[in-house]
């Protein structure tokens, strides 16, 4: 059984699970908010109805499949009122480097757990600054029933070769607003402007590389693209350089081609394309037994490669 059917978000896919034959194991329910994100940051402050109806849920989800594979991890949906959470290395250690990570969620979640903390933690050992963002997403309904009822439709569209549209324009916007924050604020967290970028994952990865190719006069110093769409776009000559990564299984974008890649090749900017032969969709720091372990090291070893 293919683990991308956990989907673009490790969530997304529990009706498509629950037809299989030897079904899986599933616990999701709605949770209370956890500690281990730290005190959110909100980027738009001074928005006073922005914070009235902040309507931010998070639930948890349990799962074990007939192969051994199981995970148990939290997710935040519902987000109007975005916000990054701060991950900052030891100070003997510190690059000066900074990440804005963008965890991944179909737009209807975010998988903060699996695409936020580990990812921030692995970056902080590197000695590099971590801000986790929770980005505006689609909203879907309070009730867990109702909301997988909702996130089955969409992936059976998927799965029928439609292309429902989740793609919420607020989300790069947000992103940018987020370097912004950072860059104004550099010596607090004791980072550098100019080595401020994104990581983002699956629909975190859309948002990082709207993001990052707007028209816009502020750019990241670099671009972490990890299993988002792989198809040939248009890049701005000012781009940032880009790393990314996917598994060739990957059900999603697995068989796309790199046409993201030579459309960076296309403007003459720094691209390198790391693609394991297995690790799904979702690996996050990486799918145990497989190369995609390697992630976070070769991700960092780039970095270093343009002093960053």
């Amino acid at each position: 059984m293919k683990l991308w059917l956990m989907s673009l978000f490790t969530l997304a896919t529990i009706t498509s699970l629950t037809c299989l034959a030897a079904g899986p194991t599933i616990t999701m329910k709605n949770a209370e908010p956890q500690a281990f994100l730290g005190k959110p940051m909100y980027l738009y402050p001074d928005d006073m109805e922005r914070q009235q109806r902040d309507a931010e849920q998070w639930g948890h989800l349990a799962l074990s499949l007939p192969n051994g594979y199981s995970t148990s991890e939290y997710f935040i949906r519902n987000v109007t009122n975005p916000a990054l959470y701060t991950f900052l290395p030891p100070s003997d250690i510190a690059t000066g480097t900074a990440v804005i990570i963008a965890p991944g969620g179909a737009f209807m979640s975010l998988a903060v757990q699996n695409e936020g903390l580990n990812i921030a933690q692995a970056l902080n050992k590197q000695g590099i600054a971590a801000f986790v963002l929770t980005y505006t997403l689609n909203q879907t309904s309070t009730s867990i029933d109702a909301y997988q009822e909702e996130v089955g439709k969409v992936f059976a569209a998927k799965r029928n070769g439609q292309d429902p549209d989740i793609f919420v324009h607020q989300a790069p916007r947000d992103a940018l607003k987020a370097l912004t924050l950072l860059k104004k604020n550099a010596a607090r967290w004791n980072i550098e402007p100019d080595k401020i970028g994104f990581l983002g994952f699956s629909a975190g990865a859309m948002t990082s590389l709207s993001a990052s190719t707007a028209s816009t006069d502020i750019r990241p110093a670099f671009l972490g693209y990890i299993y988002g769409p792989m198809k040939a776009i248009e890049v701005p000559h000012d781009a940032p350089p880009m790393f990314a990564a996917i598994a060739l299984d990957d059900g999603l974008f697995g068989k796309q081609g790199f046409g993201i890649v030579n459309s960076w090749q296309a403007q003459n900017i720094p691209v390198e394309l790391h693609a394991y032969e297995k690790g799904d969709h979702g690996f996050g720091v990486g799918r145990p037994g497989t190369t995609s372990t390697g992630i976070i090291p070769q991700f960092t070893a780039w970095l270093a490669s343009h002093n960053l």
